[in-house]
């Protein structure tokens, strides 16, 4: 077995030049021409189309937004209608709006003594001296009397004295809004890219003043109606009203533009997404004072956090030369890859070494022509 021919290194003095040898091997050929159309791949449909590589961008618009609920509802079990100034929290234009659509009452409360709940840690007690006078209760509902009382025929509390009765903990089985599902909620959203100055809204643009009164917003009929239903944003998100409405929760509303401005601007649409964050919202507490008496509402609900983001790209030579370059360098990784594979991986690598790599020394009667050339140069 013939044994390896050491292949020539070369010094920090040599200089090395390119040399092209052809190699009929298929498989190394076959992998030149799949790393090509990789490459080729990779710079029309990623980089190009994809990517836009060829379009400068605007990653930051500038965005307007105003957002309202609309409806009304009689609660279950009662009279009382509640309208926008009742189940609505957050003021308009904000980005995010609490929906109360459930409700703890405690009504006709009076300032005077009464037992502090039995939910209260704190507030457990076998005999006065359990329940100091004048210490708060500790997140509970008073200052202590001094006595212990029986709150019911199992449970001794502190006597406090507070808002009386104290607040009640029982929460409806079913949501008392049920109704709030068929509420609308009005989000008019304007972006602009300044870099382009481009503006877009994501409502129609009509003279029609009963448009925004009769339309519901549905991506393939109406795209541009900014009015969604409250159960249809629900169901979005991947929960049901019914479920959702009992405890509460939050939803999170994304507006997202990607406006390509090759096209024409009428292409330039909103794209919304919906889900859940959370099960359950902090509760909100709402008094209404009368006289001595106070009716305590205890509101849970969904709240809806809006948010928008975006970009645009038109097209420029600069970042359309920069993505050409990057993906013709590429082209050169091919080569690479195969001589690498054929150097080191190749059952005949010693072979393509000598074909590859030849070694030119100069004799004295060489070096004189060379310098006489290079002198008529």
């Amino acid at each position: 077995m013939a044994s390896a021919v050491p292949h020539p290194r070369p010094s920090l003095l040599d200089y090395q030049t390119a040399k092209l040898a052809l190699t009929r091997n298929r498989r190394v050929g076959a992998l030149y021409r799949l790393l090509q159309l990789a490459v080729l791949g990779y710079l029309l449909g990623w980089v190009l189309l994809a990517r836009r590589g060829y379009q400068d961008t605007d990653p930051a618009p500038h965005a307007a937004l105003l957002a309202k609920l609309k409806g009304a509802a009689v609660a279950a079990g009662g009279r009382r209608l509640w309208d926008v100034a009742d189940y609505g929290w957050g003021a308009p234009g904000e980005n995010g709006l609490f929906l109360v659509t459930n409700f703890i009452a405690t009504v006709q409360q009076s300032q005077g003594t009464c037992p502090e709940s039995p939910a209260v840690p704190d507030a457990q007690c076998v005999e006065d001296v359990d329940c100091p006078m004048g210490n708060p209760v500790s997140r509970g509902n008073g200052i202590r009397t001094g006595k212990c009382v029986m709150f019911n025929s199992t449970h001794s509390t502190c006597e406090i004295y507070g808002w009386c009765p104290v607040e009640s903990s029982t929460l409806p089985r079913k949501p008392l809004l049920a109704e709030a599902e068929n509420f609308t909620l009005f989000i008019k959203n304007t972006v602009h890219f300044t870099k382009f100055n481009f503006s877009r809204c994501n409502a129609l643009q009509t003279n029609d003043s009963t448009y925004f009164k009769t339309c519901t917003y549905n991506p393939s009929s109406s795209p541009f109606c900014p009015v969604f239903r409250v159960r249809d944003v629900v169901e979005a998100a991947g929960e049901t009203f019914g479920d959702l409405a009992l405890l509460g929760g939050s939803i999170s509303i994304r507006i997202k533009w990607d406006c390509d401005l090759d096209r024409p601007a009428a292409q330039c649409q909103p794209q919304y997404s919906f889900s859940l964050q959370d099960r359950r919202t902090a509760s909100y507490y709402w008094d209404s004072q009368r006289r001595l008496y106070r009716t305590l509402l205890k509101l849970y609900g969904i709240r809806f956090d809006i948010s928008v983001h975006g970009q645009a790209g038109k097209f420029s030579i600069i970042p359309a030369a920069v993505s050409f370059g990057t993906g013709i360098a590429l082209f050169g990784t091919a080569t690479v890859i195969c001589d690498l594979v054929l150097l080191y991986l190749d059952k005949e690598a010693d072979l393509y070494w000598k074909e590859k790599f030849e070694e030119v020394r100069m004799g004295p009667l060489e070096r004189e022509v060379g310098v006489e050339l290079c002198k008529q140069i």
